[in-house]
């Protein structure tokens, strides 16, 4: 069978763009619903689960030598249940992975798409937070849409495409997360349930989904057949499989294996999320930003993100692109430590931007350059489960640090991490 054809990967990575979009706004609409949906929750009478969850969380806050507002505690909660999706897809991820070399990515990513429904209809339902919590598990476990729509972009991609390829995704990331959050806050002033006051945007969320999922079923092919020979895309040229070992312009040293890259990811996301989930607390601090501010502030790196996606991540190589996205992100802890006025702040949020908009999608192009296509599905389910743990821990080590030594050291110290994290990338990952 022939390898796959210029218009023949175009098709699929446009089919993967406006999937991973319907997926990704189902995904954003609840972020900006968190505080009022909890506080909903607490409000009820009766809820023990609840309850235990904010003795511990106010136990750890307790911990601390200055105080910290109660208006910070459905934040927290937020937060947990945020590192137990996280943490969930730790597990589930190679899994997935795993499933689709064994079975095909259409038909790993029809199963993803079963339990996402699943997880939503819950929501749609959860008048209660047992209910509510049921839906974040489900969800946690059987969520792998962006890392099989990876895989799937690398398997019809060629080396020299691919960064440019998985940009796309990036770039749908940073659409979604830009006007996502929106729409979930229109949809949040809708009820159609007294029950269940956020109802609409569950039902949106599970419409979205429904539509991705008939949609990828009607349209989307198999880029892993199952047979005993070999499959469309593992049948290359001898030219491309040679690039496709050690590609111009990313030939790696024996340092640039999957574990290295996997490090790199880990500890990238531990102290990148870390940042992220402290970044309200300090504006809070600061400013008195409400949750309007925060979400223009959102807003800004989303746009500013989405055009780098656009532009430079796909024209450069994606060892460029990452070392460019780690320097920034250490310079924006170093602005954020110091930060005293709205407009530094802005500066701070413009290297947030490069980096959301570089590192994590361009080490994920490097790891498929040194993956072999029968285990690619297996590598990208390691790679994306060592950022999830990193992502599930880092805003318990880094809001604890926060609250202990204060915004400067907090910062200061994230920043000389980051540092660290380009150093690796500087020193092991040879160009």
């Amino acid at each position: 069978m022939a390898p796959p054809t210029p218009a023949y990967a175009k098709s699929v990575i446009k089919i993967l763009f406006v999937s991973l979009i319907f997926d990704l706004l189902s995904f954003t609409l609840i972020l900006p619903l968190f505080p009022r949906l909890l506080a909903f929750y607490r409000a009820q009478t009766d809820n023990a689960v609840l309850e235990s969850i904010f003795t511990t969380l106010n136990a750890f806050k307790a911990s601390f030598h200055r105080p910290i507002s109660s208006r910070f505690d459905v934040v927290l909660l937020g937060g947990a249940l945020g590192s137990l999706f996280s943490f969930l897809q730790a597990i589930s991820s190679p899994f997935l992975g795993a499933l689709s070399d064994r079975y095909g990515r259409r038909t790993a990513l029809l199963y993803s798409m079963g339990g996402n429904i699943i997880s939503v209809l819950l929501w749609v339902v959860a008048t209660d937070f047992p209910t509510f919590l049921a839906s974040r598990v489900v969800g946690g476990l059987s969520e792998g849409n962006v890392q099989l729509a990876i895989a799937i972009a690398t398997d019809v991609s060629t080396p020299e495409t691919r960064g440019a390829t998985l940009a796309l995704v990036g770039a749908a990331f940073s659409i979604a997360f830009t006007f996502g959050p929106m729409l979930g806050a229109f949809l949040a002033s809708k009820t159609i349930s007294l029950e269940n006051p956020f109802a609409a945007a569950a039902v949106f969320s599970l419409a979205l989904l429904v539509v991705e999922t008939v949609f990828l079923y009607w349209k989307l092919p198999e880029t892993r057949p199952l047979n005993e020979g070999p499959s469309r895309v593992d049948v290359k040229s001898e030219r491309e499989s040679k690039l496709e070992k050690k590609p111009e312009g990313e030939k790696g040293s024996e340092g640039s294996s999957a574990i290295l890259l996997n490090l790199t990811h880990f500890l990238f996301l531990l102290i990148f999320s870390g940042m992220e989930f402290s970044l309200p607390f300090m504006t809070f601090d600061l400013f008195n930003h409400t949750s309007a501010d925060s979400g223009k502030l959102l807003g800004f790196v989303g746009l500013l993100a989405s055009i780098l996606q656009g532009s430079f991540v796909r024209r450069y190589a994606p060892i460029v692109v990452v070392k460019t996205g780690l320097a920034s992100a250490g310079i924006s802890f170093f602005l954020l430590s110091r930060v005293n006025t709205q407009l530094e702040l802005y500066v701070a949020a413009a290297f947030l931007a490069v980096t959301s908009a570089c590192v994590v999608t361009s080490l994920t192009a490097l790891v498929s350059f040194r993956t072999s296509e029968k285990d690619r599905g297996r590598a990208l389910g390691g790679f994306r489960s060592a950022g999830q743990i990193g992502r599930a821990t880092g805003p318990i080590l880094f809001c604890t640090l926060y609250w202990w030594a204060g915004r400067q050291t907090a910062y200061m110290v994230g920043g000389t991490g980051m540092v660290g994290v380009a150093a690796l990338v500087f020193t092991g990952i040879v160009s």
